[in-house]
């Protein structure tokens, strides 16, 4: 059975996700070229790093730091997904917060934890006066599928912080 809680900022450190398993291998993805959106070979892994873990409890434990939310689901006790919102509002008229991460562990994935966690982002925000959630997301064929599925559209604004950083993510926007 899946629980559901926000994660206080003094939980969120590298042994939280012992159990976590990120690796996803991508063998299609979304580009953009000349203004149309399609389907290209891209093959590759996609998998965390010490390093990257160490970014990331600093990148959550921000969130928490500056009012954001940190959402998970655990099974046994072991964390299996997450999901995290920045509290400023950005965007003008969009009214925007960024969803800066959501991840379900690869032993876990397609159960409806994802959609679990998303959900409770989008409530979170709509809460705190977001129009619209913002996602540079994973271009990844299955990535994207998941996100149509949420409802999630192309950015009317794009981002150009999450751009410049991550130029192959779909920059996508779903209405509260």
């Amino acid at each position: 059975m899946i629980q559901y809680r926000e994660l206080s900022e003094n939980e969120i450190n590298k042994a939280l996700f012992a159990q976590f398993i990120r690796y996803q291998a991508v063998t299609k993805c979304w580009r953009k070229e000349q203004g149309q959106w399609v389907i290209k070979d891209a093959p590759f892994v996609d998998d965390w790093e010490e390093q990257d873990y160490e970014v990331l409890v600093d990148c959550l434990k921000h969130t928490k730091q500056t009012g954001g939310f940190v959402y998970a689901a655990f099974c046994d006790g072991q964390l299996k997904g997450f999901v995290s919102v920045e509290p400023a509002l950005f965007g003008g008229m969009h009214r925007y917060m960024d969803l800066s991460s959501i991840h379900v562990s690869r032993d876990l994935r397609g159960k409806g934890i994802g959609a679990a966690l998303f959900l409770a982002a989008k409530k979170w925000a709509s809460q705190k006066g977001a129009g619209k959630l913002y996602i540079s997301a994973h271009s990844a064929v299955e990535s994207q599928a998941f996100y149509k599925k949420m409802g999630c559209t192309e950015a009317m604004e794009y981002h150009q912080k999450h751009v410049e950083k991550e130029p192959f993510d779909c920059q996508l926007e779903c209405q509260l």
